[in-house]
Parts: structure tokens; C-alpha cells; sequence
């Protein structure tokens, strides 16, 4: 679709009703928060062309994950009008769909909603409805430096077990050249060092809370879990890592200095060393849970005045016409659009000549199983979809990054995380 078309195909009539921007000849703005990750960042360039098709105006406010979270959570949650699109993810659309803090999301036939990878559109939808349209999925895999681990003469499989990871980390370490054996987030927050310690959790045959909805940190899966991962990150990874989430280690990584990297599945489309091998999530017996899935998307807030403008530039920054503008863009290329999001993405023949992580990325998707299951009560791989998760994910990071950084021991971080997750949840009636 032509971005024109996606722009007044979002109800012509009320564009030119009260303050008619377009009507007049006066742009419309949009303000648009977004978390500061490489395709995000890359889009402020690429809608250049929206502007000058279409007259309005896109105000960008890029920030932290955490405090995007923080702050975009606020201004909806109060109706407080200050965005008029947000990036969100799996966690929230749903809930936030339901409690009618964001606008349902329909768009033409051309849009194509069923090309939409049918997990990604099904952890933004509430009772079938979307309310966030996805910029671009993932799921969680091992990238690592083969050419490190062949001179270390080692080997990292798909969902291999931790200690041959771990042994594969101590192989490869040589902190005196400035290489650690694994890069791990440690920064806290629910979607930051817990994103992957749950996924860690889950393969070690964990979860956040029983049937029952009663929080379980205090279990003997948690405890083999976070003492591994504070075994792992003190011995082999790099100083700092309490302080590490994405974009620190995606920099770290670019820079040689690390060995592998667990995380999401879309930094593979910023990697800039050579030799980068990928393998599926590595489990301590339990591989269901331990690669995460999410997306970053698109919402609008009910309470923007600017609706159906927020809804068109939704429809055409989430299309497969932005896909080509992506890969047809010379800042860019085929390398750099965004996955995750689209089946048809996978299907271009431009993109899967470049696209060495491509088959990773899907197999890792594919497999990720949001469901709930005997070990889970609720939806979501690394999160719970229920509202107080945020909350309790939070405190519960805290608490981990202390025993990272050795402010506390496991044992004492747990106690206090299950203490914390436990007052939250009485208080919230469960």
C-alpha cells in the first residue's frame, strides 16, 4: 500500500474534522515513543519518506528500555495524552487491550494481518482482537565466535546443556586478550536481566508461581538456576555485567569480546564480526521455556487526540511495504530489516542471500511456547501475562543484579525476592 493510501484509508472524516490538519494545509504531528534498539533507531531515517508523502510531522522521544516502560506505563495507564504511538510488547497488549488502555488495530486486506508470524499476533491479541502491531519479533538464541571455539577446540550444540556451555565459556576466556567466554544481561529490570534469567529458570525446570498463583523463587530450580548464572558471569564473563543488557553487550560483542551471547535473536542483524555461528537455547533438562518470545510493537493510546494518524503510520511502519523500504534503503539493506514480524520477510530472495542467522531465528521462534503448561499457570516464556508481573519483576531483578554483583549472596537474594514477590501478590488479591 502506498503510505497515502494507509494514511486516508484510517477514516477520511475525522482528518478533517476539529483541527483538520491535513484539510487546512497545517501537518499533523505525531509523537512516538520508542525503545533505543538498531531497527527503532533505524526507522526515524527511513519515515523520512512518510513525512514528505504525507505532511506529518513525527516527533521522537527514544529511551532506555526501562524507562521506556516506566514512563510510557504512566502516561497510558492515566490517559495522559503524551504519546500518540508507543512501542510495547507481548506483556502488555493483551492487558492493556483488555483493561481499554490502547485502541484496537485493524487495518485493510492489503496489510495482510494472517502474514503476521501466527505467535507474534497471537501474544499482541486479547480475545482475537490486536491492539499492537508488530515491528519485529524474536525469540532468544547462542551467537557465538566459532572461529573462537574451533581454536579452543570446543563445541556448542542446538539446546545444548549448560555445563557443556559453561565448559565452552572456560575454553574460550582470555580476559588478558580481552575476550570473556559469555556475555550475559545482568542490568535489572523485568524485560532487561530477567528476560533471560527466566528463560534460564524455566530450563532448569522452574517457574515464577504455582497453580495457585503463590510466587516460588524460594524453589530448589531457582536456586540451581541463579547459582549457576552467578557462577557463569562471575568466572567467564565480563566486569560489569550487573550494569549489561542489551545494547551493552551487543557493543561488547561488535568490539571481539565475547565469546557468545544468549540473547534476542534480532541482534543478529547487528553483528559486525565475522565467524558468528548460532545455536538454539541451551536447558538443564527442560527445554520448553528456556528461549523466550517477544515483539517489540505498535499501540495506540485512547488517550491521544490523533488516532486515526497514529493507526495509519502503525499500518504503513508495520507493513510489508516498509520491509522493502528497509532493504531498497541505502543506509540500510536486506541485512538490516526488521524479522521476526512477517513470514513473507523470510521468503525474499534479497533477504535470505545476506540473512545467515535466518533459519536460527525461525527454528527459535517457532519452537518458544508462550502457553501455560504443568510447570506454568499462566502465558509467556520470560514474563507472566497477568498485571502484576511487572511489579514483581522488577523486585525480583533487583535482587538478582545484588547477587551478581556480590552485594548478596544467592541464598539471601531469593529470600528477599521471594519475600517481595510474595507481599505483592497478597496485596493484589491472589
Amino acid at each position: 500500500m502506498s503510505i497515502k493510501k494507509a494514511l486516508y484509508a484510517a477514516t477520511a472524516m475525522s482528518l478533517f474534522a476539529a483541527g483538520g490538519a491535513i484539510a487546512d494545509g497545517h501537518a499533523k504531528e505525531l509523537t512516538i515513543a520508542i525503545v533505543n534498539n538498531g531497527h527503532m533507531i533505524n526507522m526515524q531515517k527511513v519515515a523520512e519518506a512518510y513525512t514528505e508523502e504525507t505532511g506529518v510531522k513525527l516527533n521522537w522521544v527514544s529511551l532506555e528500555e526501562g524507562v521506556l516502560r516506566e514512563q510510557v506505563t504512566s502516561d497510558t495507564a492515566t490517559g495522559g495524552g503524551q504519546y500518540d504511538v508507543i512501542n510495547i510488547g507481548m506483556q502488555e497488549a493483551p492487558i492493556w487491550g483488555a483493561a481499554g488502555w490502547i485502541e484496537a488495530l485493524e487495518f485493510g486486506a492489503e496489510y495482510d494481518a494472517d502474514d503476521i508470524l501466527p505467535a507474534i499476533r497471537a501474544g499482541l491479541s486479547h480475545e482475537g482482537t490486536m491492539y499492537a502491531a508488530p515491528f519485529y519479533g524474536e525469540s532468544s538464541m547462542v551467537m557465538y565466535r566459532k572461529d573462537l571455539t574451533d581454536a579452543a577446540g570446543v563445541t556448542i550444540a542446538d539446546n545444548d546443556s549448560w555445563d557443556n556451555v559453561k565448559a565452552a565459556a572456560a575454553a574460550m576466556h582470555n580476559p588478558d586478550a580481552g575476550v570473556y567466554g559469555a556475555c550475559l544481561r545482568g542490568k535489572p529490570g523485568w524485560g532487561d536481566n530477567m528476560a533471560f534469567v527466566t528463560t534460564m529458570v524455566n530450563s532448569f525446570g522452574g517457574a515464577w508461581f504455582d497453580a495457585d498463583f503463590k510466587p516460588t523463587i524460594n524453589s530448589d530450580e531457582w536456586k540451581a538456576a541463579i547459582n549457576f548464572y552467578v557462577d557463569l558471569l562471575g568466572n567467564y564473563g565480563p566486569p560489569g555485567s550487573e550494569g549489561n543488557s542489551f545494547n551493552e553487550i551487543l557493543a561488547l560483542y561488535n568490539e571481539g569480546k565475547c565469546g557468545m551471547w544468549i540473547d534476542a535473536t534480532i541482534a543478529a542483524s547487528f553483528l559486525e564480526v565475522d565467524g558468528v555461528a548460532y545455536a538454539q537455547s541451551p536447558n538443564a533438562g527442560n527445554p520448553v521455556g528456556a528461549n523466550w518470545l517477544w515483539a517489540w510493537a505498535m499501540a495506540v493510546p485512547t488517550g491521544t487526540d490523533n488516532t486515526d494518524e497514529a493507526k495509519a503510520f502503525i499500518e504503513w511502519a508495520t507493513s510489508k511495504e516498509y520491509v522493502q523500504a528497509v532493504g531498497n534503503h541505502p543506509d540500510f539493506g536486506w541485512a538490516k530489516v526488521p524479522t521476526g514480524q512477517r513470514s513473507s520477510t523470510y521468503a525474499l530472495p534479497e533477504f535470505q542471500a545476506v540473512a545467515g542467522f535466518a533459519a536460527a531465528e525461525m527454528a527459535a521462534i517457532e519452537s518458544a511456547a508462550p502457553e501455560a503448561t504443568d510447570l506454568k499457570p499462566y502465558v509467556g516464556v520470560q514474563f507472566a501475562a497477568i498485571p502484576e508481573f511487572p511489579e514483581v519483576g522488577s523486585a525480583v531483578a533487583q535482587e538478582i543484579a545484588a547477587a551478581l554483583s556480590g552485594a548478596k549472596s544467592v541464598d539471601e537474594a531469593l529470600a528477599a525476592s521471594q519475600a517481595a514477590a510474595e507481599s505483592i501478590m497478597t496485596e493484589a488479591g491472589y
